[in-house]
């Protein structure tokens, strides 16, 4: 039984919650009557009342003239104009036939200043603190806003933070609230120590922590802040690595940080016991509901005798039993998985046991917290509604579709009675997080039809007016080139989950070989989830491309007097001269993914495959299909040695009276294969040398990636070796006799440097080919931001 229990906690994925405790205190003084059990009086009488009339304090208490009332009447007098937050203190005597209710109205804030706050804005710790202007004023509140003003700061690395407090009286009764705010320096982290790790090295899961040791990166990443919640979150996602890598008896042991006060640095040190690895033994489906057939279920099921132990597997296996199940009509269906290890060859046999479970129903959903975000933002994430059956599986993949939306800090999802015994009352809680971006930012590329130094600025909003919405402005260009763009997504089309959204562009191209590009274009897509790792996207497209020789060039020879700097190929100018040119298509898009990190791969696949149909109107008229796959797997642990294995293919063929142009071909890049410049290899114009592109290509490649000795992990930096071949052939342009048509391949071995840097992926390569042609023209140096999928 024990060794079950722990299988449960391991195959579960555990929520963190803090329990917010909110101290107060309530002195309450009054003096009690000692009148007889029954009493009336003839008037009420209220003093000491300031802004509050009278007759409102009267209409409080339930004791009325001539109306006979006891000690009781009086204690729940006081207890209601206690209630009303009004009073700091209240006192009820009977005095004759008078009864005298003497109260002490709490003071009322005026205005709540912070002075000497640079780090954090007053609206940010306007947000922190419980008074406000026109509430009312306490000491006991002003006490616990110094506890959050200092929370607040320690959240960003201020813990030496010093807050005092002034209290300026203004008369009538108003005061203003001044927090002089002494922020201090920054804390740091100097080290995170990794304790009893030996199959993961500290390296390995450091990476897999949010909190980050300090270094020269941390000024603009921020994540090198100490902060108790931070670091118990650490814990879950060392528990989640672990179990998910068959460790089901894995365990934090402890996790502190320890401040050293002269240096103002901590010193984080995780603890761990890691167990040993387990496989999955034999694994079968049993059901105590008749009609449902434990053994034909068994084939939805994730996890399979030999496979590594994975407790997501077992829980996404939960979820396909438990939809499965509710679909064939038993809504109430509970999936249970049970475990049994075999501690001598480390195998844990799984049996998932469906029952009838309890039946409850959800009474109504409540949401709390979404300031911005609206109601139905949040609801849409769940798969029942009011009065739909309660089942906890499904909630709990609501809340990982909540927490992934990336518009909240946290999301809890709590349970409260209903109204009726078989009823529940769903709790939302959120707390939401900034959602919108403006982001100015400089590179520089050496391939592509965008080489040299750029720039770019854009504006970003993931939660557009609270409704989900994303949104993003760019406008962007370098040396030779300029881009603007606009973009917008509706991920809930039609309030289903189809995502749906356009993008409106234009840009425009300088080529070195004398002539000009202007592009614009706009799409209209849908994007459809099939499961949770296969999607699909269906999408039209229209652009107009323009082409401009530059002065002085015309449609001339190498050699012509007229021309003798221009050297454009005569299909070039063939397909300059049937500008503009209109091309309207539809694409249809399959995607899979099962990567783990897409920010850091170690396992999964990432596959894509696109088919491309012009021809609805406009001058183009083909169909261009192209596929790519990585796979990503680890090649060792200790070492965080990662392997990948990648490849891809493309063709393109041109139908009708037209044929294609030379400009919807493919060229080659970087991602087919580096060593050579953009455009470097394929058919080509014997005259002028002119790459014109292929209808055909295959890539592959295969690399090695690796943390780099010495270099402290936060700094994000990766190397690389790598292998590469492709071939890019076949033409459809038939105006020029061209070599290089045939089937050729080229191959080139290099080395690589990645940085996960504040600005995006940033990615060096040095590649040497070791199988080129003639013509093909070589690039061994190749810097720019980084595209893995």
């Amino acid at each position: 039984m024990k060794a079950a229990s722990k299988f449960l906690s391991a195959a579960s994925a555990v929520t963190l919650s803090a329990a917010m405790v909110v101290p107060g205190a309530l002195a309450v003084q009054f003096v009690a009557t000692s009148a007889a059990e029954a009493a009336v009086v003839s008037r009420v009488e209220v003093s000491g009342n300031q802004r509050i009339d009278a007759e409102t304090i009267r209409n409080y208490i339930t004791i009325k003239p001539g109306k006979a009332f006891s000690s009781s009447d009086i204690d729940g007098a006081v207890k209601a104009l206690f209630g009303t937050g009004l009073f700091s203190d209240v006192q009820i005597n009977q005095v004759g036939s008078t009864l005298v209710v003497k109260v002490a109205e709490y003071q009322v804030v005026n205005q709540v200043l912070f002075q000497n706050n640079k780090k954090l804005k007053d609206n940010a710790l306007a947000a922190a603190v419980q008074l406000k202007p026109r509430g009312t004023f306490s000491q006991a509140t002003l006490d616990a806003d110094v506890e959050s003003v200092k929370a607040a700061y320690k959240r960003i690395g201020r813990d030496d933070v010093t807050v005092t407090t002034q209290v300026m009286q203004l008369g009538d009764n108003r005061v203003n609230v001044v927090f002089n705010i002494a922020e201090g320096d920054r804390t740091q982290i100097a080290a995170i120590n990794f304790v009893g790790n030996s199959a993961y090295s500290s390296r390995r899961l450091s990476d897999i922590i949010n909190t980050k040791r300090s270094s020269w990166l941390s000024f603009v990443l921020r994540d090198d802040v100490y902060d108790d919640d931070k670091l118990r979150a650490d814990q879950e996602l060392l528990r989640r690595f672990y179990y998910n890598h068959g460790y089901a008896d894995f365990q934090v042991v402890s996790a502190v940080g320890e401040l050293d006060s002269a240096t103002n640095k901590y010193t984080v040190t995780i603890t761990v016991q890691e167990g040993d690895r387990y496989t999955f033994g034999d694994v079968s489906v049993e059901s105590t509901i008749p009609e449902v057939d434990g053994k034909s279920l068994e084939s939805v099921i994730e996890t399979h005798k030999g496979d590594v132990y994975n407790a997501k597997n077992v829980e996404d296996s939960i979820i396909a039993l438990t939809e499965k199940v509710a679909g064939s009509g038993y809504a109430f269906a509970q999936v249970t998985p049970r475990g049994d290890r075999n501690f001598e060859n480390h195998t844990i046999s799984v049996v998932y046991t469906i029952d009838q479970g309890t039946k409850a129903y959800i009474e109504r959903i409540e949401i709390r917290g979404n300031d911005r975000t609206r109601d139905y933002v949040i609801r849409r994430e769940f798969d029942v509604s009011e009065g739909d059956a309660f089942n906890q599986v499904l909630i709990q993949r609501a809340k990982k579709r909540l927490e992934n939306l990336n518009y909240f800090e946290k999301v809890d999802i709590s349970t409260v009675p209903g109204s009726q015994p078989d009823q529940v009352v769903l709790v939302v809680d959120v707390v939401e997080k900034s959602t919108g971006e403006f982001s100015v930012g400089a590179g520089y590329s050496t391939g592509g039809d965008t080489a040299g130094p750029s720039v770019e600025g854009s504006v970003t909003e993931r939660n557009f007016l609270g409704r989900g919405q994303f949104i993003k402005v760019s406008a962007g260009g370098g040396k030779n080139s300029r881009d603007y763009s606009l973009s917008f997504t509706e991920p809930y089309f039609l309030g289903r989950r189809i995502a749906a959204g356009f993008d409106i562009y234009k840009s425009t191209r300088e080529y070195d070989n004398n002539y000009d590009s202007d592009t614009t274009g706009a799409t209209i897509r849908f994007g459809l989830p099939i499961t949770d790792s296969i999607t699909t996207q269906l999408a039209y497209n229209i652009s107009q491309e323009k082409y401009e020789v530059d002065d002085g060039c015309g449609p001339t020879s190498p050699g012509d007097p007229d021309g003798p700097n221009c050297t454009i190929s005569t299909a070039i100018l063939n397909g300059i001269a049937e500008s503009p040119w209109i091309k309207s298509s539809v694409s249809l898009g399959l995607v899979y993914n099962t990567i783990d990190d897409m920010k850091n791969p170690h396992e999964g696949i990432y596959a894509n495959t696109t088919v491309e149909v012009a021809g609805l109107g406009g001058d183009a008229k083909f169909v261009k299909i192209t596929g790519r796959g990585s796979v990503y797997q680890t090649l060792s642990e200790s070492l965080d040695l990662v392997g990948l294995i990648s490849g891809g293919a493309g063709h393109v063929e041109g139908y009708g009276d037209g044929g294609l142009r030379i400009f919807d071909q493919f060229q080659s890049t970087d991602r087919m294969i580096r060593g050579f410049a953009y455009g470097g290899i394929g058919p080509v114009d014997p005259l002028t040398g002119d790459h014109l592109g292929g209808t055909t290509y295959f890539n592959a490649s295969a690399e090695a990636q690796f943390p780099l000795p010495v270099v402290p992990e936060s700094f994000g930096l990766r190397g690389a070796v790598f292998a590469d071949a492709a071939t890019l052939y076949g033409s459809q342009v038939t105006s020029v006799a061209q070599e290089s048509t045939d089937m050729q391949l080229r191959a080139s071995v290099g080395v690589g440097l990645m940085w996960a840097s504040p600005f995006g992926p940033i990615r060096i390569d040095y590649a040497i080919p070791v199988k080129k042609e003639a013509r093909d023209d070589v690039q061994e140096f190749n810097f720019g931001i980084s595209t893995r999928f």
